[in-house]
């Protein structure tokens, strides 16, 4: 059950990290790949670094959608399927940092 819960996490991140290899972004790639050591350690301040870096590359691919969309709206593109593959790209970030949480152990 450890690693199915970090599953989507880990998938997550190296598709973050293929993205910014798309744009050149090295640092942000490397630190993509270094974020899949703490993913995997059973601490709660690597769960919530991660859970945090999650956060944040689901906030990356809405700001990727936002700008994609601007893009294929002033040459007059379709747009609408763009959107919803990155919504949901965005989304499946969001869960897998979600799915990072803590248990609350019950005494």
């Amino acid at each position: 059950m450890f690693v199915l819960r970090r599953l989507p996490a880990l998938l997550t991140l190296l598709m973050l990290g293929a993205h910014f290899l798309r744009f050149g972004q090295l640092p942000l790639v490397a630190l993509c790949l270094a974020l899949l050591v703490p993913l995997f350690v059973p601490r709660p301040w690597a769960q919530a670094v991660t859970r945090w870096a999650l956060l944040l590359g689901a906030l990356v691919w809405l700001w990727t959608l936002v700008e994609d969309v601007r893009t294929r709206l002033a040459f007059g593109e379709p747009w609408l399927r763009l959107a919803l593959i990155l919504g949901a790209v965005a989304a499946f970030t969001a869960w897998g940092g979600w799915l990072l949480r803590e248990k609350k152990r019950q005494d």
